[in-house]
């Protein structure tokens, strides 16, 4: 009996870069949400809001939640809820060491206008050149 010689293959094999793609794409659809950080805030919504950050820095992001706890994303106690005077002594220090930087506030909906103006004024008072508030989009 004779042997047949068969001629080298020359088609590459695609299906386990399929394989390994479809696993990266789904451990990556599992991993995005819990990329997002802070604390869990129903912001208000608008329109049109696409107001761009001047600077290229990370802004100075404070949030209030519904309960009126506040809380800084630039700071040691990160994820902590804070009152009003620990908040001063962070965000001061913040200030103090960069007075050009954007201080932004997230806003719950539920939490009293008064309360968000008044963090706005005490922002504005620790030197704070502008405050923003974040908003989301319809």
């Amino acid at each position: 009996m004779a042997r047949q010689k068969r001629k080298p293959m020359s088609d590459i094999n695609v299906v386990p870069y399929i394989d390994v793609m479809l696993v990266l794409l789904i451990i990556f659809m599992v991993t995005a949400p819990m990329l997002t950080q802070g604390i869990k805030v129903d912001l208000p919504q608008l329109e049109d809001s696409d107001m761009k950050l001047q600077s290229n820095q990370e802004p100075l992001i404070v949030t209030i939640d519904s309960n009126g706890a506040y809380y800084m994303e630039m700071s040691s106690n990160e994820g902590k809820a804070m009152d009003l005077a620990a908040l001063s002594e962070e965000a001061g220090k913040v200030l103090q060491q960069n007075p050009a930087i954007s201080v932004l506030i997230r806003g719950d909906k539920n939490v009293p206008y008064g309360r968000v103006v008044d963090l706005m004024a005490h922002l504005q008072s620790l030197g704070a050149q502008g405050v923003g508030l974040i908003t989301e989009e319809l």
